[in-house]
């Protein structure tokens, strides 16, 4: 009889220990070292079970050099950010917040590979009339398309062996139980060991598993940290509940580039996939208001255009206010602090409010330029022109500094229709002759060159 012994698990990264510690020695978080019965005779399984892995032995010589096979989605936006469509064999975690749409893509994406390949959704949440309610609602009528309504991680292995099915949906991994963990739905030891034994299942027979994360209230996924070290390919649902535009990232991705992104958009029957965002971002832009200025950032291959609204204000209190959405508010911060020591713009009496329309997030440092002039034109009230475009990044010395993927950035700015590019300096001769007879190619070498630039006819 298997022996059960006390330890102390963190739920953030997974860290264990024999005794309690108010701070995990592993991650540094508080409060989140939790008590959890562990069986002793698992050990001894594990070594009975590595010494047949020696049979499986092959040399490096000896394995084929086969083509990947990979099953499309019918969605190119989701194919575009797994790299091309599903391998077969893979796990992959979706996560996001509540509500954002994890289930409702799965759900849409059966319809498609549901025409020609047999599926298995296995939900414990939800019962299988209240997938069916969704279903109809989205439009999802495949036949091939088979419902299981289950907890237990030792049946739904057992339906799997038993229907072989070619591709399966677990929603989600958080309510998934093993018999032999004694801790409940959720823990850490739970969680880590249902995903080992899904990830087994999933290249043991060839079958490409899609497995649904909750994610905490920091916006990472639940659990330890070493899911996500299980699967081979982590996405993330990014969006804000008051837009109905949602990103797809892929975080990690063992078959494929982890900078693509998919844009989608939350309707009536789903989420719809967005193929020219630029364009959806740029739609309702005001005219002939100063504020704002467009940014051309590079989300993995794809340029994206996005539009910046900077508010630069008298304050009304001591310290001014600053707020930024949709970029680093420390880097806004620093922009400002370069912008009054370089540029003689001074903010010290000002607030500042920095927004990026549609909810998209600007990480790259090449959106520098154009929150300085967006700044800047608010604050002198100068009108930046509709059909100009900026994009560099700002050094702490005032200097623009070069970025990758200039070119393709420009191609993107021009077939939207804009004339004029400010770009910096050291970008300009790696541009096609071509291009620059085609746009108003300004490269500047300061923040000062920029702004000369926007009075410039």
């Amino acid at each position: 009889m298997a022996k059960l012994k006390s330890t102390y698990v963190c739920s953030e990264c997974g860290y264990e220990s024999a005794k309690w510690y108010g701070k995990c020695p592993g991650c540094g978080e508080w409060n989140t070292m939790n008590e959890e019965m562990i069986s002793t005779s698992s050990a001894s399984k594990t070594v009975k079970r590595s010494t047949s892995a020696v049979q499986s032995v092959m040399k490096l010589k000896d394995i084929t050099n086969d083509v990947e096979k990979r099953i499309s989605t019918g969605i190119k936006e989701f194919d575009r950010v797994l790299g091309g469509g599903i391998v077969e064999g893979s796990l992959v975690l979706l996560s996001g917040d509540p509500g954002i749409g994890k289930s409702t893509i799965l759900l849409q994406i059966c319809e498609y590979i549901g025409k020609d390949k047999s599926i298995l959704y296995v939900s414990g949440e939800e019962s299988a009339n209240q997938i069916k309610l969704r279903a109809n609602r989205l439009g999802v009528t495949t036949d091939n398309l088979s419902l299981l309504s289950q907890t237990d991680v030792g049946s739904i292995v057992e339906v799997i062996r038993a229907e072989k099915p070619d591709v399966v949906i677990i929603d989600s991994i958080q309510t998934m139980t093993y018999d032999e963990c004694s801790s409940s739905a959720g823990s850490v030891t739970q969680v880590r060991e249902c995903t080992n034994i899904f990830m087994h299942t999933a290249k043991s027979f060839g079958i490409p598993i899609f497995v649904v994360g909750h994610v905490n209230k920091d916006g990472a996924i639940a659990g330890p940290k070493v899911l996500e070290h299980i699967v081979d390919t982590v996405l993330y649902f990014e969006g804000e509940r008051n837009y109905s535009y949602r990103i797809l990232r892929s975080v990690k991705n063992r078959f494929g580039s982890t900078n693509e992104i998919g844009v989608f958009e939350m309707q009536s029957r789903g989420l719809v996939e967005v193929e020219n965002p630029s364009l959806l971002m740029l739609s309702g832009r005001p005219k002939n208001i100063s504020g704002t200025c467009v940014a051309c950032v590079m989300e993995g291959s794809r340029p994206i255009l996005a539009e910046v609204q900077g508010l630069v204000t008298a304050t009304g209190f001591g310290t001014p206010r600053r707020m930024s959405t949709g970029f680093d508010y420390n880097r806004m911060a620093m922009l400002l602090a370069v912008l009054e020591k370089r540029a003689g713009y001074f903010f010290n009496s000002m607030d500042a409010y920095i927004n990026v329309v549609g909810g998209l997030r600007l990480d790259e440092p090449a959106a520098d330029l154009t929150v300085a002039m967006a700044l800047v034109s608010s604050l002198k009230d100068i009108v930046v022109a509709d059909d100009v475009l900026a994009f560099g990044e700002i050094g702490l010395a005032g200097e623009i500094r070069a970025v990758n993927n200039c070119e393709q950035r420009v191609q993107e700015a021009y077939r939207l229709g804009f004339t004029r590019c400010i770009i910096p300096f050291n970008n300009y001769k790696s541009l096609s002759k071509e291009l620059k007879i085609n746009v108003d190619i300004v490269p500047v070498r300061t923040i000062r060159d920029a702004f000369k630039a926007l009075t410039e006819e």
